[in-house]
């Protein structure tokens, strides 16, 4: 059983969402990545997004793309970004990682090589935002050789087929993503959420991330109430972005587990009083 499917087990025997917040590894250090992975385990983080820096990050919106920019002026790497993990798990041997990125610093890896030295520095799956189902075979099984979950995405427009192609290939859980459009754009509307989350399990009996809109405790409180996990990305970079122009880089970890401490009490308040299936 891989880490990610044991922690979700855990937290669903307890009646319990996942909080998975994202951050970009390198930004605006890796030495700062590093602490702030730790500090957000103690607010109450159950799984750990880490963004792989790339210069065309076409999915994401500005406070990501400026987030990749500040981390690649750091020269960080795909393999700076594996010792980042390796060195989290000297004393996080727990809680699952996963790696958001693209194809191309992969293909320049080699997915085997890849796959394996994410497994030795104890990565636990990979989300990799621009390939589709259908084209993602090799990489499947190089990932899945080692033990390591292939998380998805899927979005408002994901229809029936959409779905069941992911269904064949994701494993871990798959990430909901809940407005059109890049992160950190758009109304995040929870009752079609709703309705999309019962479309999506009728097909793929994974635990379902929403993501993308989710900035404030109330609306992650309100997101619990329908997911299995709450996915916060944007809000939390934006303060990191906020602090480093300030030049208050040291109380990046602070203010972040801060903020994920609000959104871990109002979920917990949610889930005491809504359980959803």
């Amino acid at each position: 059983m891989s880490r990610i499917q044991r922690r979700f087990e855990q937290l669903r025997a307890a009646g319990r969402t996942a909080l998975i917040p994202f951050v970009t590894a390198g930004d605006p250090t890796p030495e700062l990545t590093l602490a702030l992975m730790h500090r957000m385990v103690s607010a109450g983080a159950d799984l750990i997004e880490l963004g792989v820096p790339f210069s065309d990050p076409i999915a994401d919106g500005p406070v990501i793309q400026r987030a990749t920019e500040r981390a690649l002026a750091q020269g960080i790497s795909l393999r700076d970004v594996l010792a980042i993990v390796r060195r989290f798990r000297e004393t996080d041997n727990e809680t699952p990682v996963v790696l958001m990125g693209y194809l191309n610093p992969i293909e320049v890896m080699g997915g085997e090589v890849f796959a394996q030295a994410a497994r030795e520095a104890g990565m636990d799956g990979a989300l990799i935002v621009d390939v589709p189902p259908e084209e993602s075979h090799a990489l499947v099984d190089a990932v899945k050789a080692q033990g390591l979950d292939l998380v998805y995405l899927l979005a408002p427009t994901s229809d029936a087929a959409r779905i069941e192609a992911i269904a064949e290939v994701a494993s871990g859980f798959v990430y909901y993503v809940s407005v059109k459009g890049v992160t950190g754009a758009g109304h995040l509307d929870v009752d079609e959420v709703s309705s999309k989350l019962d479309a999506i399990r009728a097909r793929i009996e994974l635990p379902v991330g929403v993501g993308f809109g989710i900035n404030t405790a109330a609306t992650a409180a309100q997101v619990a109430r329908v997911a299995d996990a709450v996915i916060v990305g944007s809000a939390i970079v934006g303060r990191i972005e906020a602090l480093a122009e300030e030049g208050q880089v040291e109380r990046i970890p602070a203010v972040v587990g801060d903020f994920l401490g609000e959104l871990r009490a109002a979920i917990d308040e949610t889930d005491h009083g809504d359980q959803h299936g």
